[in-house]
Parts: structure tokens; C-alpha cells; sequence
């Protein structure tokens, strides 16, 4: 009787014997055809585990569905449908405002930016503050740093909107609706202000070369000293925010004469020889003054709550 062993033990491999000739088989032997191996020693099944077919993946149907003559023209005319609100939309908005006209004041570069901040800041270091021309069309903004711009204003605007999110985060009263409101008063002042502007040259038949966006520029550029008053104030403390406050009002006032000066004052002559000459100058001299004394107002309006 053989004892068991331990391990493993080495057998040859015994050779499998034929069936009968003669027998039936009761099973099919399976055993000599067994499935193939690959190059990395994996069996491969008879079964297809590739994706699917073209059948399956409806590469057909796509093809007869951009093959359909119904199908490409009502894409074609989807398109054209498409076209034509586009040439409406365009349409209505030039109504309003003129987009080569707008693209005009967006007309800058980096060195006119730099420019005009040092202006806004530091005006009484500037000298000439007169607006050139080239065959009765003023020069864009990155030829001339005294023509007025949308980009400065545009950029102040969302940067106080950030800096007034983030000293009321500071203070601990940051929401939502508070910086909703926030943007929405800056947002009208700039509006009130434009709108009166325009009834005064409306009611004083003041022909002048300034334009609506010349205005909203001009208002706009407010934000810059807001800018600094309100980082002047989060710095060092309340002095330094009325510090920055009257440094920025003056500089701002200054700048307003100065450039409402070669726009509006310079038309008082072509009027002195009508009727109430007397009186439209000095009428449009206040206009020119009173804009510039308003500005201080709504800089400490829109800044006053965000310093504490």
C-alpha cells in the first residue's frame, strides 16, 4: 500500500487513448480543442467582446438621416431662420446705439490706460487737455490720452463692485442682496447723472460734440478715485478714507473743468451774437461747474458705508 507524500510529486503525462471505432459515443470529447492563446498567454474566447457592430451603433440610420433630402433643407432652412433674427437683432440695436461708434471708445491700449490713471489722479500736472482731430473726426483713444473712453470706466465699475464684496466680507456683513444693492445704486447714480445732463444741453440748446457715451465716460470715471478712497479708508482707518476722499473729489473736479471746458465752453462764442446771449453762457458755465461740485457728493454717497 503506498503511503501518501508530502508536496508535490512529478507524474508523465499519459497519453489519451482514441475511442473505439466501432462504439458509439456516448460524449463528444472537448478536451483536444482547447481555446487558443494568445501572444501574452491569455486565452481568447470564441465569444466577439469587441464593440458593438454597425448595425448597433446606428451608423446607418445617421448616414440616411443627412442623406434625406427632407431633413438637409429643413436643417438649411433652420439656418437661414437663424441668419435673419441675427440681421434683426443687429438691426434694432443699431436703432439705439452704433456699434463702430461704441467699438471707438473701447479703442485702447495699455499705455493710454497708464496715461489716463496719472491724469485722474495727478490732473494738475497735465497741460494740454485739447482733444485732436484728424478731418473732423476725433482721434481714438490709444492715438489721443485726452479723448474720453468706456474701457476705464467699465473696468473701475466691476473692480469697486469686487472691493465693496470684499470690505463688506471684512466687516462681516457680506450678502448677496447687499452687493445687489450696492451695484444697483452705483448703477442708477451713473444714470441720473446722464439723463440730467443731457435735459440741460436739451433745454439750453447747447450744440456741442459730446455724445451719450461721452457722458457715461465722463461719469464714470468716478469709480477710479471710489477705488482709492475705499482701499485709503480699509487701510488706515477713517482719517485716511477722508484723506483719500477730499485728494480724489478735487482731482476729479479738476478734471471735469478741464475737459467739459474744451467741449461746452468752447460754443459760447458761435451764440454771443443770438438773443440771450447774456444769459446761456453763464448758464452753460454753471452746467460745467455744477457736474464737476456733484461729483465729491456721490463718491462719498457710494463709499461711506463700506468704511468703518
Amino acid at each position: 500500500m503506498d503511503l501518501p507524500h508530502h508536496g508535490y510529486r512529478a507524474t508523465k503525462p499519459r497519453a489519451r487513448a482514441a475511442p473505439p471505432a466501432g462504439d458509439s459515443v456516448l460524449f463528444e470529447d472537448t478536451s483536444s480543442a482547447a481555446p487558443a492563446m494568445n501572444s501574452q498567454g491569455y486565452y481568447t474566447s470564441g465569444y466577439n467582446m469587441g464593440g458593438p457592430s454597425d448595425d448597433m451603433q446606428g451608423g446607418g440610420g445617421m448616414n440616411n438621416l443627412f442623406a434625406d433630402p427632407v431633413a438637409n433643407a429643413a436643417m438649411m432652412y433652420g439656418s437661414n431662420l437663424a441668419n435673419q433674427g441675427k440681421d434683426m437683432v443687429n438691426k434694432e440695436i443699431s436703432r439705439f446705439m452704433s456699434v463702430n461708434k461704441l467699438k471707438y471708445f473701447f479703442a485702447v491700449d495699455t499705455r493710454y490706460v497708464l496715461k489716463k490713471l496719472m491724469i485722474l489722479m495727478f490732473p494738475y500736472t497735465h497741460q494740454d487737455w485739447e482733444v485732436r482731430y484728424h478731418r473732423d473726426t476725433p482721434l481714438t483713444p490709444r492715438q489721443d490720452v485726452n479723448a474720453s473712453d468706456l474701457y476705464i470706466p467699465t473696468m473701475a465699475f466691476i473692480t469697486y463692485i469686487l472691493l465693496a464684496g470684499m470690505a463688506l466680507g471684512i466687516q462681516k456683513r457680506f450678502s448677496p442682496e447687499v452687493l445687489g444693492l450696492c451695484a444697483s445704486t452705483a448703477l442708477v447714480w451713473v444714470i441720473i447723472e446722464v439723463l440730467v445732463m443731457l435735459l440741460s444741453l436739451y433745454l439750453l440748446t447747447v450744440h456741442t460734440d459730446l455724445s451719450t457715451f461721452d457722458l457715461i465716460a465722463y461719469s464714470g470715471y468716478k469709480y477710479v478715485g471710489m477705488i482709492f478712497t475705499v482701499l485709503c479708508g480699509l487701510l488706515f482707518g477713517s482719517d485716511g478714507y477722508f484723506v483719500a476722499l477730499a485728494w480724489s473729489s478735487f482731482a476729479l473736479m479738476f478734471f471735469i473743468v478741464r475737459s467739459l471746458k474744451m467741449k461746452i465752453l468752447p460754443s459760447l462764442s458761435s451764440d454771443s451774437m443770438g438773443m440771450g446771449s447774456n444769459a446761456k453762457p453763464q448758464l452753460r458755465l454753471y452746467i460745467t461747474v455744477a457736474s464737476a461740485l456733484f461729483q465729491p457728493i456721490i463718491i462719498y454717497w457710494l463709499t461711506s458705508h463700506l468704511v468703518r
